[in-house]
């Protein structure tokens, strides 16, 4: 059977502790893929470049790339765990739970002259900007504000703590998915979403 072919190692559950430092909860996520997919990223190249923003310098970002190979079998573990990660760590939470969490908040800072119709159809708005986040990082967010602000927050303010919350997560989704487009069929391929399929069907049935 040819490495391509043979089944993927065994799932294991993804760690998650949001308590934790955001670097060691990578590592920790890290620590569970399987040895070859741990290896490309090992491999890959860390740049760091300045970021410059409206008021100036704003520190370096980083930029991870790839090594020159990458196998198929290499890729479909990078796409098993993107799947993975995407649909439980970082699912976008639930919209009455986002609901719930958002109203509670605003309801520390009430808003003076808006009718409980109106401060509804606020909330709404929060529901639909912070959408595509985690349940995790919303209440993160929500806690870090109400401990160290004394006024209302906007959304904006609140995209920040969210985005900020859940960044190197994000930043390991992006390294799996340069791991999928570096692989010999890249990742949009038919052929190449075909056998990962198979990969995954012979071992998960």
């Amino acid at each position: 059977m040819s490495a391509a072919a043979m089944p993927l190692p065994e799932r294991s559950p993804l760690p998650f502790d949001p308590a934790m430092p955001s670097a060691d909860r990578c590592r920790l996520l890290v620590a569970t893929f399987p040895e070859p997919l741990r290896e490309v990223l090992a491999a890959g190249h860390l740049e760091h470049r300045p970021r410059f923003g409206e008021d100036g310098f704003e520190g370096l970002a980083e930029t991870w790339s790839p090594p020159a190979t990458v196998t198929a079998r290499q890729a479909a573990m990078a796409q098993r765990m993107l799947t993975d990660l995407e649909g439980s760590i970082l699912a976008p939470a639930e919209p009455d739970r986002l609901l719930g969490r958002v109203l509670a908040l605003l309801s520390h800072y009430p808003a003076k002259g808006l009718t409980p119709d109106v401060e509804q159809l606020v909330a709404m708005d929060w529901v639909e900007d912070l959408g595509e986040f985690p349940v995790w990082t919303i209440d993160q967010a929500a806690r870090t504000w109400r401990r160290t602000k004394k006024w209302r927050p906007s959304i904006v303010e609140m995209r920040a703590l969210c985005e900020e919350a859940c960044a190197k997560e994000r930043q390991l989704v992006e390294c799996l998915r340069k791991v999928l487009a570096a692989s010999p069929h890249g990742s949009s391929t038919p052929s190449f979403c075909r056998m990962a399929e198979v990969l995954l069907v012979r071992r998960f049935p």
